[in-house]
């Protein structure tokens, strides 16, 4: 059995998901990371239906780094809809929008707390242990 905490990350763009991937890295975390593009599939994924049925291969995370600036769904649909559903995940926003006004919706809506980007290798442990979670 993985005791590693799986770490989810909900971001549209490849260059933010690139640059996540190497943060983690530059802090050693060899963690799980799944990786999906929207909000849709943020919420697909959290609810473990379409293409993320199979629990196995799409476990539920132990912390989600979530884009808010996505087409479609974006970051705080999902975080109200993590919230209706009554899911206990610890999300750390990750955007490039250091307005006022997107740090106090995001955290009304549950957001735990809110990183500009680009994520650097302190911010990844700080989520990290903030939140308690193993990591190797």
């Amino acid at each position: 059995m993985n005791t590693q905490s799986v770490i989810l990350l909900v971001e549209d763009n490849e260059d933010d998901v690139f640059f996540m991937q190497r943060a983690f890295q530059q802090a050693g975390v060899h963690n799980p990371l799944q990786v999906v593009r929207n909000g849709e599939e943020a919420i697909d994924y959290l609810s473990g239906q379409h293409d993320f049925s199979d629990r196995e291969r799409h476990p539920l995370p132990d912390l989600v780094f979530l884009d808010l600036k996505m087409p479609g769904v974006n970051g705080f649909e999902v975080l109200r809809w993590m919230r209706e559903q009554r899911l206990h995940i610890p999300v750390a926003v990750l955007t490039s929008s250091p307005e006022e006004i997107d740090r106090e919706r995001a955290s009304q809506l549950g957001a735990d707390c809110y990183l500009l980007k680009p994520p650097t290798r302190e911010m990844v442990l700080d989520c990290i242990k903030r939140f308690d979670l193993s990591y190797a």
